[in-house]
């Protein structure tokens, strides 16, 4: 399987989808040429900043004063980087989506060794434990994304991204005999998607949910092999050796 390209945490570039989503600033600061390790220092630093301040405050009380200061900068050095609060939204969203599908390079890495149930488990705890510490600045761009078209486009951009990675590692075992030949692999990635991403928001995270995080893995990664009736692939037979 081949692995999917991955955005650094620090300096994660939205795809685009018809038009660029980019924020202004950062399109100037990618056009300018290669970056200064002390400019994306900086620029990691106020995304930073800004995560923590969104969380805290909200997006629509927090200011952009206060994200410059949370980093250490000046005001004005915040708009040498990013336009608005917007703008920095954005790439706090890459970055956020990096992290919630880390996990994807381990069901995607040809290199790998270990089954595809193996995989799986692996990928799906990294998932859970993602949606459980970063719960607070998905409600927020969740929030966001629903009256703002930039953010709603750049979140269901990143969705469908996965869902045609997904998508492939399906069809890939399809090919190799160890999962359901009968499965449309973008409906069940999807389906298996809204299940995950709801079952953490609605069951998972809720206080009163009472449910406990290690068996919670378990049975979702069980739900996922079930569902794709995954097999192990045969290990090749040692050939007898008849000289002695």
């Amino acid at each position: 399987m081949e692995p999917a390209p991955q955005p650094s945490p620090a300096t994660a570039t939205p795809p685009t989808i018809g038009v660029d989503v980019r924020p202004r600033a950062q399109q100037r600061w990618d056009d300018d040429g290669p970056r200064s390790r002390r400019g994306a220092e900086t620029r990691a630093r106020l995304v930073e900043a800004a995560k923590a301040v969104f969380e805290e405050k909200g997006f629509h009380e927090a200011r952009i004063s206060d994200v410059a200061e949370r980093a250490g900068l000046t005001h004005s050095a915040f708009y040498h980087y990013f336009d608005s609060k917007e703008d920095i939204l954005l790439e706090v969203a890459a970055v956020l989506d990096h992290t919630l599908n880390a996990g994807v390079d381990i069901i995607l890495d040809p290199s790998s060794t270990a089954t595809p149930r193996e995989r799986i488990a692996a990928a799906m705890r990294i998932r859970l434990e993602a949606h459980r510490k970063e719960a607070r600045i998905m409600n927020v761009i969740e929030q966001v994304s629903r009256h703002n078209e930039q953010v709603r486009a750049l979140w269901t951009q990143f969705y469908k991204q996965h869902v045609k990675e997904m998508a492939n590692s399906i069809e890939q075992l399809q090919r190799r005999g160890l999962a359901d030949p009968a499965l449309d692999p973008v409906m069940t990635t999807d389906a298996l998607a809204v299940m995950t991403i709801r079952f953490a928001e609605q069951s998972l995270l809720q206080d009163d949910a009472g449910y406990d995080f290690d068996a919670a893995v378990e049975q979702i990664t069980r739900i996922y092999i079930n569902a794709l009736q995954l097999r192990d692939p045969r290990k090749p037979r040692r050939r007898r050796d008849d000289t002695g």
